[in-house]
């Protein structure tokens, strides 16, 4: 740092870089260390310039045409000065000497104050209202326990659909503070999906789903940020009609179609065996994907697959289960003891790429068909065999409506059921 001494006790010289030049009027500062030791002003100088970059960088954010930039700078700038933001109305109400030593503390150039230093002291900024698309920047964090054991995957995915949420509020009504939003914008936004119900572009359920995540961001916000605003939510939904489920594929499609030599071969390798995987375990795509060489156990006396937590989130407590290996699914892990890794953190890209298969290659039994149809044959197969309440949900990962009693049936006994009804 560049100091000098002048008398006794030693200064800072240093010009003002050209980046300050609209906030600071001066082009070379000065000033004063209050030492003779150079050691002790060197130390001092390199505190002083941080300072004052500081100083600077808060007034050229106090210029910003961004409300909330704006805000932070004066907070900043405040600080700086050695006192705390206040809102005008607040500064009018301190006793005088305090009032007086804030505007004696305002600096500028000559004997005009900076307008950011005067509003940063004098409480000259309101604080902005956050806007709905500023609220979801803040909700992430807000609500981050809800991601918590969640694969990046699964994080991916329960982000896109409040994104979406909020995308499509603002193509209707705007982005509007979220204190600004009324009941008639909600109203607007609630027939702008009727519109599209009517004219069948989309379910009561998928209208449903930006409500509930809309008004999640907006609670959310409002609570834990103590904003203190009567939101105009409430007796928006629609009635949703009976809910469709993917009926499952019959025994007869998966042997003839499904099974038929060469009928996958134009799938990859990986896809192709989480599939065959599927028939004889009934696991989600997204459960199948995440397993590893740790929980694919070939060696055990009874293979079997572990579905657990490990770097992702269950479903439900009740999704962690072991499920045994038998059929073509042990054939399909034999060929991929460490898992699946082009689909361990993408079990979306999973499931387009197999439906669009199935689709491609009339392997669909019906066109309300899926992947997902897999799942549901492999339930219905444990149904027609006649097998016990509490292991078909223990096998699928599902909740008794009973309560659950001892530790269940040994893996022994599972790897016997499955065993008895594989493909």
């Amino acid at each position: 740092m560049p100091v000098f001494k002048r008398g006794t006790t030693y200064q800072l010289r240093r010009r003002v870089p050209r980046r300050y030049h609209g906030v600071e009027t001066r082009r070379t500062v000065w000033i004063s260390l209050h030492t003779d030791s150079e050691s002790l002003a060197q130390s001092k100088a390199i505190h002083a310039w941080e300072q004052l970059i500081e100083a600077w960088e808060a007034r050229l954010a106090g210029r910003s045409s961004d409300a909330d930039e704006r805000y932070a700078a004066v907070q900043e700038l405040a600080s700086l000065r050695g006192y705390r933001y206040l809102q005008a109305d607040r500064v009018s109400q301190l006793p005088l000497e305090e009032l007086v030593e804030r505007i004696e503390a305002i600096q500028g150039g000559g004997d005009v104050p900076d307008a950011v230093e005067a509003a940063s002291l004098l409480g000259g900024v309101e604080k902005p209202e956050p806007t709905l698309e500023a609220a979801l920047d803040l909700y992430w964090s807000l609500a981050r326990e809800k991601v918590i054991g969640k694969s990046e995957d699964q994080i991916r995915r329960w982000r896109n659909p409040r994104i979406k949420a909020v995308r499509n509020f603002v193509s209707v009504i705007g982005n509007k503070p979220i204190a600004a939003i009324t009941r008639d914008d909600m109203l607007d936004f609630r027939q702008h999906w009727l519109e599209r119900i009517e004219a069948g572009e989309v379910t009561p359920n998928t209208a449903n789903k930006d409500l509930i995540h809309l008004g999640d961001i907006l609670k959310t916000v409002n609570r834990m940020k103590r904003l203190g605003i009567t939101l105009p939510l409430g007796e928006l939904s629609f009635r949703e009609g009976e809910k469709r489920t993917r009926p499952p594929f019959s025994t007869k499609w998966i042997r003839e179609k499904l099974l038929a030599p060469h009928a996958l071969d134009g799938l990859n390798e990986e896809a192709r065996a989480l599939l065959l995987g599927m028939i004889n375990t009934g696991y989600r795509p997204s459960e199948g994907a995440a397993l590893t060489s740790d929980t694919i156990r070939l060696d055990h006396d009874v293979p079997h697959v572990s579905i657990e937590p490990a770097g992702r989130q269950l479903k439900t407590h009740y999704s962690r289960r072991i499920i045994p290996l038998a059929g073509v699914s042990l054939e399909a892990f034999r060929a991929f003891p460490n898992g699946f890794p082009r689909y361990r953190n993408s079990s979306a890209t999973l499931s387009g790429a197999v439906n669009k298969f199935l689709r491609e290659n009339a392997l669909l039994e019906t066109p309300e068909h899926s992947f997902y149809s897999i799942r549901h044959a492999f339930e219905d197969r444990m149904i027609a065999a006649g097998v016990d309440d509490r292991i078909r949900r223990d096998l699928f990962g599902h909740r008794l409506d009973r309560e659950r009693y001892g530790k269940g049936a040994s893996l022994e006994h599972l790897g016997r059921v499955v065993k008895d009804l594989a493909l």
